[in-house]
């Protein structure tokens, strides 16, 4: 995804969960992003709040979000119900941007100009860019009322590599026998030139396919 998908989808959502770390303990708030350019996303803060003792200690950042209704319904048989949508969440490393850098991007991007005139009426407030991350849409419709399958993850990456390899994968142990296919409502097992494949894009890891497996064929990658 291009940088600029990536801020349209936080956009979409407006307020976001944005996570840091203090003492080895995870602090979450709430704020958003005002912009973007082929630099990064950029979010403000107060430079006497917590959040930004946290930022310039160590710069690790978390952000997530849900766009969606985010209340859970019940079905007939009393079992949770959701509107399609999609989550996303990006971890990266945010660096604190000066005055004059957020000036010059004011003349030419309504999102500076906005910050600006903020930091004008608030003037402990500062700007903050998220250079580097890594991160997924969580594309979601579980009762398929849009496709025909319930999840299409989106992975992307911006200034640094992901190298999570988390998911699952079908190994040399298979009989192809076919119960992880039966047992997958995600539908993201496939069987490609003779052999069984999980499609990373579809799976959601919920661990079906690996009871259903009675060869220990099937392995998480972590």
């Amino acid at each position: 995804m291009k940088i600029n998908e990536i801020y349209s989808k936080l956009d979409n959502i407006g307020c976001l969960t944005f996570t840091t770390i203090k003492d080895n303990y995870p602090i979450s708030r709430i704020a958003h992003f005002f912009a973007f350019d082929d630099q990064g996303l950029y979010f403000r803060t107060m430079k006497v709040k917590p959040f930004y003792a946290q930022l310039i200690e160590n710069g690790k950042i978390a952000v997530c979000g849900m766009n969606a209704d985010s209340k859970v319904r019940k079905d007939k048989n009393n079992m949770p119900e959701f509107d399609a949508g999609y989550t996303i969440r990006l971890t990266g490393e945010a660096k604190e941007v000066s005055i004059n850098y957020v000036k010059r991007k004011a003349e030419t991007c309504d999102g500076f100009a906005l910050a600006l005139k903020d930091i004008e009426k608030y003037p402990a407030m500062t700007v903050f860019k998220i250079d580097k991350f890594t991160g997924e849409v969580y594309d979601y419709d579980f009762e398929c009322h849009h496709r025909n399958h319930k999840l299409a993850r989106k992975p992307f990456e911006f200034g640094m590599t992901d190298n999570n390899n988390f998911g699952m994968q079908i190994n040399s142990h298979c009989t192809q026998c076919g119960q992880c296919i039966i047992s997958c409502s995600f539908k993201a097992i496939k069987l490609t030139d003779g052999k069984y494949k999980i499609d990373k894009l579809r799976c959601d890891a919920c661990g079906d396919c690996t009871i259903a497996c009675k060869f220990d064929a099937i392995t998480v990658t972590k």
